[in-house]
């Protein structure tokens, strides 16, 4: 969840992105540059080379990586990482993988989770990307690994000539449904009014997918960020959205 950044999940740079992808595609994460302070930067030094990986080419071994074999939830645009330590600790039954591209709000996540291990409830179930999410279900993650993606906040890009950048268009739908397992659940939330529109129609219209009338295999309870209750103050409505993975 972006609430530090409104949204740094997407990009201005329309170049496509390296490798083979599975269908055309702009970037969908703002590039932005940001230095860390010396706090974050110490954060980083103690913990990134344990909790996080820069995104790349090779299949991830997440049970190597996690050190045990769980529920896999995957969090697409987490910010600064406020929803993903506080889901993290609410389920620790799950290992969660966060995306993000911001440096600066991932060292915040680390110093978020090194703040908990003073805590009854230690966060040891978080991992986190760096780069771009849809190279991540390309390349990184198998057919049915998923338990749950969530996707909160993502850039709206309010302009006509900018929906294209949109991170949730069909083919993404297509992508996160063939990376669910059987009963796995697609979680999105939104403040942007015509943006949940597209996003509901959009998903809706992927036939592996339906909304989600029962329960959950996994929390569908969050955090509510500072971007949010700004989003609250001003009166922008927060549409939220489940979709299930329909068995073959």
């Amino acid at each position: 969840m972006n609430e530090a950044d409104q949204h740094t999940t997407e990009t201005l740079d329309e170049r496509p992105t390296r490798g083979n992808r599975l269908y055309p595609r702009v970037t969908s994460f703002r590039s932005r540059r940001g230095s860390l302070t010396e706090p974050q930067q110490q954060s980083w030094d103690r913990r990134w080379a344990e909790l996080g990986k820069e995104v790349g080419d090779d299949l991830l071994d997440v049970e190597a990586w996690f050190g045990r074999s769980a529920p896999l939830v995957l969090e697409i645009g987490s910010g600064t990482g406020t929803a993903a330590v506080a889901m993290a600790q609410a389920e620790p039954h799950v290992n969660l993988i966060a995306v993000e591209v911001y440096k600066p709000g991932i060292a915040q996540t680390l110093q978020r989770i090194e703040r908990t291990y003073d805590t009854d409830a230690p966060v040891h179930n978080l991992r986190i990307l760096r780069g771009d999410a849809v190279e991540v279900l390309e390349k990184m993650l198998t057919p049915a690994s998923l338990t749950g993606v969530r996707v909160f906040f993502p850039d709206p890009w309010p302009k006509a000539r900018h929906h294209k950048r949109r991170l949730l268009q069909a083919p993404t739908f297509a992508l996160i449904a063939d990376r669910l397992k059987t009963g796995g659940v697609l979680h999105v939330a939104t403040d942007h009014a015509e943006y949940a529109e597209a996003i509901a129609e959009t998903g809706d219209a992927e036939p592996r997918l339906a909304r989600l009338t029962g329960p959950a295999p996994i929390s569908l309870e969050r955090p509510v960020t500072k971007f949010e209750d700004k989003a609250h103050k001003v009166g922008s409505a927060i549409n939220e959205f489940v979709w299930g993975k329909i068995g073959a």
